[in-house]
């Protein structure tokens, strides 16, 4: 089997919690998490467009950055950048071998008693790629939670967590403090952690964590991000800058050279798709194109939406099983004039009928369609409009986004 294919096969193992395999990894690979300078950004909501923010900033004061975030829209190397490309697929195959080799060795000498999760390898390939190309300074994105994320192996020396909303409390837990809690297990003592705008359940949460570690918290806000020019639409990215300021100013501080005119244009040009990302096609139709997958990202879009006073468009939507549908449909469907529920190219996205079922009890008078074809739900949309907006899931962007290539 070759790599990648390797790599894939591992998606069956699903999500697993624990720091047990990642560990044992990366310490027969000789630590590469050590090799370069880590931030670690933790969030429900921003926390890759923050990621995206940091990383573009540090390139621009002229340091060797890479940046780690998940999932990817349309190709696997999307997840590992360098000096702000995609790592080469070559490259990617070769770390990920390397890792597939090192599980073996682990599995015949006892160490792993379990297979590691898609996650736990491409993480560990992720600290392969960026210590083989002598990174200077990684920005990681948090997978999932953060106490027991496999990202979380690394000692950082600045940490953000950018949110707390309900999302994934299959695993997190049913309280904005429990979800707070894990999030707030990157923190790591005497390290600073940069804190946005949360509720107070969850700054109580975060702030017990940081005083039994001895880490100071630095609170963000949009204000923060005043006098600069935010590239990332949408009244939220504000907020997000605002957190991504205060981290490199603290990066700063700590040694890593960021001065403001590499703020701003990290600021202007984070280069993060899939974010209120407007697409026009060659005959002029357009589509708004967002990542929104749970009930804070849906209220934002359609605040978005709501002042952009261009007219209602036609929603194209999927979601994923576990998401909380109809608190996103009680956001946006209120600022959309119709609804076609498609199903993305993922085994854990919902069955586009039980959507629609919930869209029609939310909104009895809505117009609703179903399309299990992504390809048949844009047409669908299309007939309604020249202007079609596309959310709920990272994977149905990633469904589109192939689609309109072709075309």
């Amino acid at each position: 089997m070759d790599p990648l294919s390797y790599l894939f096969s591992l998606e069956q193992f699903g999500i697993k919690f624990g720091l047990g395999n990642i560990s044992a990894i990366v310490a027969k690979l000789g630590h590469p998490e050590r090799a370069f300078q880590s931030v670690h950004v933790a969030g429900t909501n921003g926390k890759g467009s923050v990621t995206a923010m940091v990383d573009a900033a540090l390139r621009a004061a002229g340091h060797l950055s890479a940046r780690y975030t998940s999932p990817h829209l349309v190709d696997l190397t999307e997840r590992f950048t360098i000096d702000g490309r995609s790592v080469d697929e070559a490259a990617l195959v070769a770390a990920v071998d390397r890792v597939r080799q090192t599980v073996d060795a682990l599995g015949a000498d006892g160490t792993l008693d379990v297979q590691p999760t898609f996650f736990e390898v491409t993480t560990a390939a992720a600290f392969e790629l960026f210590r083989d190309a002598r990174v200077e300074v990684a920005v990681l994105e948090v997978g999932l939670g953060g106490r027991l994320d496999a990202t979380n192996v690394v000692s950082p020396i600045a940490t953000a967590i950018t949110s707390i909303a309900f999302d994934h409390q299959l695993h997190l837990g049913n309280s904005l403090a429990a979800i707070a809690r894990e999030k707030a297990g990157i923190v790591k003592p005497g390290v600073p952690v940069v804190v946005g705008p949360l509720d107070r359940e969850a700054t109580d949460a975060i702030a017990a964590i940081a005083a039994e570690r001895d880490a100071e918290i630095i609170e963000a806000s949009a204000a923060d991000a005043d006098g600069f020019v935010v590239g990332l639409p949408g009244v939220h990215q504000r907020t997000n800058a605002g957190v991504a300021v205060r981290l490199l100013r603290l990066l700063d501080a700590r040694g890593v050279s960021v001065p403001r005119e590499a703020i701003a244009a990290g600021l202007a040009e984070p280069q993060w798709p899939g974010r209120l990302e407007t697409r026009r096609l060659a005959d002029g139709r357009e589509m708004l194109l967002d990542a929104a997958h749970n009930p804070a990202g849906a209220a934002a879009l359609a605040s978005y939406l709501k002042a952009a006073e261009s007219g209602r468009r036609p929603l194209v939507f999927a979601a994923m099983k576990d998401k909380s549908v109809r608190e996103m449909f009680a956001a946006l469907l209120p600022v959309v004039d119709r609804l076609i529920v498609t199903r993305a190219s993922t085994k854990r996205s919902a069955d586009p009928e039980m959507l629609a079922a919930i869209a029609r009890e939310v909104e009895p008078s809505m117009p609703i369609d179903v399309e299990p074809a992504v390809a048949d739900a844009l047409s669908r949309a299309w007939r309604a409009s020249p202007r079609i907006v596309v959310a709920g899931s990272i994977f149905l962007l990633g469904d589109v986004l192939k689609l309109i290539s072709r075309s």
